[in-house]
């Protein structure tokens, strides 16, 4: 439950010390769990699992149900049969930054290879169960797989540069790929099966040990996405399926043109005439896969900034409404209460925070944005309240060491030296400590905070439009000193109380 007084972990599986240039869902995955419950941890944050597109952000993936197929470990793979396990010896477990081109180069072969062995011979249960899981799913798979195979034989050009009987998807164009692509759609599926077989194991072991699983929503999806190619109606598209608007965040203190994020709004006014039914489709494949749900920008529900299309910048847009309370009140009603938290950072009115209050969310609190004027003390520990998530810093921060030696102004820096007092085993430390202190519900510390790591262990750099999402975790690096520090420290503060195994789908409720 979300109003469990609790603490753990922000990693992205990416992030970690695996097998092949890339962290996954195998061996190094489940010694992180392993390290978690020797900490007393019982929260492990991740970010979107979603196959990723331009840039290799997880918040521009090309579907909002499928899974990254470059997070399979292929060690599972061999050790179920699937590949064999020659093919895989000499792979690199060193943990350099993420080279995704190197990465799909090598081990992208290697898992069609083991698909196309699979589907030629597999175990009769083995069998049952992907056939079962492609029956459970076909609502999103067969459209999602199509898209990957299409995608990739057009050069991963966008969809809407596909030839025009594809994008308008015509039935007889459909029809035609589906026969003669049969095999490499085959493919695609039993990957998405072999994803989630492996994340769904890897689910398990963490409820067996305490451990609940933070999953992230973006609001938005890509314009180049199975979602938008299957469902247009439910966007804001002009004729020939461009899109008319866009979504974005206005000019602020940190950018004179605003960022215009590009992807597509949606047509709230259509979707509510369909019962929202695709929001009810993605908020229950959310809690099928996690226990928790962080919605991000969740101001966007209430109020989102739209961009004409053709504008290069955000300057021009204006705030359009949102669904509000009418979407999560249809989600109740088919879902029941679901696990939310609210990402509620940035420019939010009051409007914004009487849905988040009304709808009993808890919203998000970091600390490194404490230490401006007296205004932004409110992301400091004793202004908290128990309907809070407190993070030291997200993934869109610096670290905090990085944080305190390189981006920290002099009078921020003013402000948090009384607050903290003498620190003799570093800033992070202090942080983590006035974290976990908290009157906030949870507690959330990134990985490199844990570690005391600088500027260079960032996971991403908003508007930066390369170097992001590539930090990987050292192989050794999470000690059982580290562990036994953070366990007495989650003791000392209540936030110890742990539950085995079940891996909770309940959480906070509505008043909506």
């Amino acid at each position: 439950m979300v109003n469990q007084r609790s603490s753990g972990v922000l990693l992205h599986p990416t992030s970690l010390p695996s097998f092949g240039g890339i962290g996954d869902l195998g061996p190094a995955a489940y010694e992180f769990v392993d390290w978690l419950a020797s900490a007393k941890q019982s929260l492990w944050q991740v970010l979107p699992l979603g196959p990723v597109g331009y840039g290799n952000s997880p918040y521009s993936c090309t579907s909002a149900f499928a899974g990254n197929v470059l997070m399979i470990s292929l060690e599972r793979l061999a050790e179920r049969g699937y590949i064999n396990p020659a093919l895989i010896a000499g792979g690199e477990k060193l943990a350099n930054a993420v080279d995704f081109e190197s990465v799909r180069a090598r081990k992208l072969p290697l898992l069609r290879e083991a698909a196309q062995n699979f589907l030629r011979s597999s175990p009769p249960g083995a069998r049952a169960r992907y056939d079962s899981f492609c029956v459970h799913n076909e609502w999103w798979l067969d459209d999602y797989a199509l898209f990957a195979v299409l995608r990739e034989k057009y050069a991963e050009m966008p969809w809407s540069s596909w030839p025009q009987e594809l994008v308008h998807r015509k039935p007889q164009a459909l029809q035609q790929s589906r026969k003669e692509l049969k095999d490499l759609i085959a493919a695609e599926c039993f990957l998405q099966f072999a994803f989630f077989e492996q994340w769904k194991s890897l689910r398990s072991y963490c409820g067996e040990r305490g451990v609940r699983i933070i999953g992230d929503i973006a609001i938005f999806v890509s314009y180049d996405s199975a979602d938008v190619w299957t469902h247009p109606d439910i966007f804001r598209l002009n004729d020939d399926l461009s899109p008319e608007v866009v979504a974005g965040v206005p000019p602020d203190a940190f950018s004179a043109t605003g960022q215009r994020w590009g992807n597509p709004l949606y047509n709230w006014e259509a979707l509510k005439a369909r019962g929202y039914d695709w929001w009810i489709q993605r908020m229950k494949w959310a809690v099928e896969t996690c226990d928790i749900i962080r919605l991000d920008h969740f101001r966007g529900f209430e109020a989102c900034w739209e961009i004409p299309a053709e504008d290069p910048t955000a300057e021009n847009g204006h705030w359009t409404p949102g669904p509000s309370s009418d979407l999560f009140r249809a989600l109740k009603n088919e879902l029941g209460k679901l696990p939310f938290i609210a990402e509620d950072l940035g420019y939010i009115t009051p409007e914004v925070h009487a849905l988040r209050k009304k709808l009993n969310v808890p919203g998000m609190k970091v600390m490194q944005f404490g230490f401006g004027d007296r205004g932004s003390h409110t992301y400091l520990p004793h202004q908290f309240t128990p309907d809070s998530v407190v993070y030291t810093g997200t993934h869109d921060n610096d670290t905090t060491v990085g944080w305190w030696n390189n981006s920290a102004s002099p009078a921020e820096k003013a402000w948090a030296a009384p607050y903290f007092g003498q620190v003799e085993d570093g800033i992070h430390w202090a942080f983590i400590r006035a974290a976990f202190g908290s009157v906030a519900t949870l507690a959330v510390i990134p990985v490199q905070d844990i570690l005391g790591l600088d500027s260079d262990a960032r996971m991403n750099v908003p508007s930066e439009p390369g170097g992001n999402w590539v930090w990987r975790l050292s192989h050794g690096a999470l000690t059982s000193e580290l562990a036994k520090k953070l366990a007495l420290i989650t003791e000392v503060t209540d936030r110890d109380v742990v539950t085995k195994g079940t891996t909770p789908a309940g959480g906070a409720g509505f008043a909506a």
